[in-house]
């Protein structure tokens, strides 16, 4: 790939294969995702979703085929991806008898942050992300949409430039879900890029483009209404019964 390549596309695959076993996970994936994008990776469970999430994010190495991240090879260059980016899966990470404060300030000494700008930037974004007056809480007294908000925080403590979201809103309220996205514009408008994979078709609607996954397999890609007119269905969420009828048709 170009330099000019590699700075315009926060995400570019070639061929991505992952296998276990006897068990095709993820198969023949290309993909490109341009820097600042809010990019949703959809399909049923056992779609590839999370195993495609983990290769991209340098924790899983694939079978097949090759992946740059922020510029980098996932492959060769895993440590420098890891350095630049925030992971946040559906097991929040959180460390229940650590308080707000402490947990965000650990995950900020793991992604490298020191010292007074450590100090500064946690301060910042305590109260950025809503969290200020719950800093001396324990985080396994918090709610479901408090430890999201503070999953969120740890995730992005040190100003990723991509962010992966897996399933972050599962389980939540409907009130919380919104504050939640709220939130993802927001670090969107300041440039960062992110993936997330989720079941909620109203959250899949707020995505700028789509990718759906079934077995393994890319099957559709682009904006809310390329993809309706592509299935002729008048909504996204149409759009997903028609595959997962399919899918659940085709291997019976």
């Amino acid at each position: 790939m170009t330099d000019a390549g590699r700075h315009s596309a926060a995400v570019v695959t070639r061929g991505l294969r992952k296998v276990f076993g006897d068990r095709v996970a993820v198969e023949g994936l290309d993909l490109t995702i341009p820097r600042g994008e809010v990019f949703g990776l959809l399909g049923p469970n056992g779609s590839g979703k999370t195993t495609t999430i983990r290769m991209l994010c340098g924790l899983m190495a694939p079978t097949a085929g090759s992946a740059d991240v922020v510029g980098f090879d996932v492959a060769s260059s895993g440590e420098r991806v890891r350095e630049r980016i925030g992971y946040m899966s559906q097991r929040y990470g959180l460390y229940d008898d650590l308080t707000v404060f402490e947990n965000l300030r650990f995950y900020g000494t793991v992604y490298g942050l020191h010292g007074e700008a450590r100090a500064t930037r946690l301060e910042a974004h305590l109260g950025a992300l809503g969290l200020e007056d719950r800093r001396t809480q324990l985080a396994g007294t918090l709610s479901g949409g408090w430890k999201q908000r503070l999953a969120l925080a740890c995730a992005t403590a040190h100003e990723p430039e991509m962010l992966f979201l897996d399933e972050p809103t599962a389980g939540v309220d409907p009130a919380a879900r919104r504050a939640f996205w709220n939130s993802i514009y927001e670090l969107a408008g300041r440039g960062t890029t992110i993936l997330v994979t989720t079941h909620y078709m109203d959250e899949a609607e707020r995505c700028q483009r789509l990718a759906f996954l079934s077995r393994g397999r890319l099957i559709a890609l682009g904006t809310n209404a390329e993809i309706s007119a592509q299935f002729n269905q008048p909504r996204i969420e149409d759009v997903f019964i028609e595959l997962q009828r399919r899918d659940e048709a085709t291997h019976r």
